[in-house]
C-alpha cells in the first residue's frame, strides 16, 4: 500500500518554541514582583514597540500597504483613553480595550479614502490623514488644545501598584497583537492576504476580494496601534499632540520591521529588541543616536535585505507554525544508482 503524501504545519522546533513562548510570558508577568520600578517602566517600552513593530509589518510586510501615518491611531488612543477615564469616568485600565475599537472604527470610513490610492501616494496619504487628525485635536479644547492632557484618573492610585497594572496591560496587549496575527496568516485570509501582497490583480482574478481582505488588515493594524497609544498614556500619565502624533513613531516602526525582517512573525520581535538595547546604549550621545540607527538601516537593507531573523534562521528554523511541511511518500521499490564502468 503506498504511503500518503502528508501536509503538516507544526515542526519540532515550532512545538517547542511555542512552549518556551508560553513560559516566557507567564515569566515576564512576573517582572514587577523581581525588578525595581524604574526597570519595569523599560520593558513597558519594549511591549509597546513589539506592538507597533507587529502591526506595521502585517499592514506593509503582509499586505503590502506602507503606511507613514499609524501614528494617527497612537494619538487616537492615547486621547481616548485619558478622555474616556477623566471625563466619561471610565476606569483608565479597562478604556485600554475600549480605544482599540474605537481605532479600528475610525479606520474603517478612513480606508474608503485611503484605498483609493496606491503606491507612493497610499503612503503620503496616509501621512496627510495623520496630520488631519492631529489638526483636529488641537483644535478640541476638551483634549486640552496644542497643550495636550494629563491622566488624573489615577493619581489616587499607588505608583508601584499603577506601573505594574501598565506592565501587565502591556504584556497582553503584545501577547494579543502576536496571537493575533499568527491566527491570522494561519487562516485563509492569511494565504489571501500573501497573494495580494505578492499581485493583487492576480489575486482579484482568482477570486479573492482584494478590498475587503486588505480593509480587514487595515482596521486589525489601526486598534493595535491605538492600543499601543493607550498604553503610553497610562505609562506616561500625559499626552501631547506633537508626541503622540508625531511621525516619528512609524520611522521607528519601519526601521524595526526592516531590521528584524520583513514578512516574518518572528522579524519584529527581534527589530523590536535590537531597537530598544540601541535605543537604551545610545541615548545618551544626542542626535547620534538618531545618525546611528539611520546607518544601522542602511546597512542592513543593503547587505541583509532578509533582516536580522532571516539572517539567522535561513529560512528553516521557524518560531511560529504558519507555513506547511510536505512529507513525500517513500518509494518502496528505489532504484539503485548505476555503477561506473570503466572505459
Amino acid at each position: 500500500m503506498t504511503e500518503p503524501v502528508t501536509i503538516r504545519r507544526a515542526t519540532t522546533s515550532t512545538r517547542v518554541s511555542g512552549g518556551l513562548l508560553v513560559l516566557g510570558v507567564v515569566a515576564l508577568a512576573m517582572l514587577p514582583y523581581i525588578v525595581v520600578p524604574s526597570q519595569v517602566f523599560g520593558v513597558i517600552d519594549l511591549l509597546v514597540f513589539v506592538v507597533l513593530a507587529t502591526m506595521w509589518n502585517l499592514l506593509a510586510g503582509y499586505g503590502g500597504m506602507v503606511s507613514v501615518g499609524q501614528q494617527a491611531y497612537i494619538g487616537i488612543g492615547a486621547y481616548g483613553l485619558v478622555y474616556l477615564a477623566d471625563q466619561v469616568g471610565v476606569d483608565a485600565f479597562l478604556a485600554v480595550p475600549l480605544v482599540a475599537i474605537l481605532s479600528a472604527a475610525i479606520a474603517i470610513p478612513v480606508s474608503f479614502l485611503a484605498f483609493r490610492l496606491v503606491g507612493g501616494y497610499f503612503a503620503i496619504g496616509t501621512w496627510v490623514i495623520a496630520e488631519v487628525v492631529r489638526l483636529l485635536t488641537v483644535q478640541v479644547d476638551d483634549l486640552g488644545g496644542g497643550s495636550g492632557l494629563s491622566l488624573r484618573s489615577l493619581s489616587d492610585i499607588d505608583s508601584k501598584l499603577r506601573i505594574a497594572y501598565t506592565y501587565w496591560f502591556a504584556l497582553g496587549v503584545a501577547t494579543v497583537a502576536v496571537v493575533a496575527t499568527y491566527l491570522l496568516i494561519r487562516s485563509r485570509l492569511g494565504i489571501a492576504l500573501t497573494a495580494i501582497r505578492d499581485e493583487p490583480t492576480a489575486a482579484a482574478s482568482n477570486g479573492v476580494e482584494v478590498t475587503r481582505v486588505k480593509r480587514i488588515v487595515f482596521v486589525v493594524s489601526a486598534a493595535g496601534c491605538g492600543a499601543a497609544g493607550a498604553i503610553l498614556a497610562l505609562s506616561s500619565l500625559r499626552v501631547q499632540p506633537d508626541s503622540v502624533y508625531s511621525v516619528q513613531w512609524t520611522a521607528f516602526m519601519i526601521f524595526m520591521v526592516v531590521i528584524g525582517g520583513v514578512g516574518t512573525l518572528e522579524g519584529p520581535v527581534v527589530g523590536a529588541v535590537l531597537f530598544f538595547l540601541l535605543r537604551e546604549w545610545l541615548a545618551q550621545f544626542g542626535v547620534i543616536y538618531l545618525v546611528v540607527l539611520g546607518a544601522v538601516a542602511i546597512v542592513t537593507t543593503l547587505f541583509v535585505p532578509q533582516g536580522l531573523w532571516g539572517l539567522v534562521s535561513r529560512g528553516r528554523l521557524r518560531l511560529f507554525a504558519v507555513g506547511h511541511t510536505v512529507r513525500l511518500p517513500a518509494d518502496p521499490n528505489p532504484t539503485p544508482p548505476a555503477r561506473p564502468t570503466r572505459p
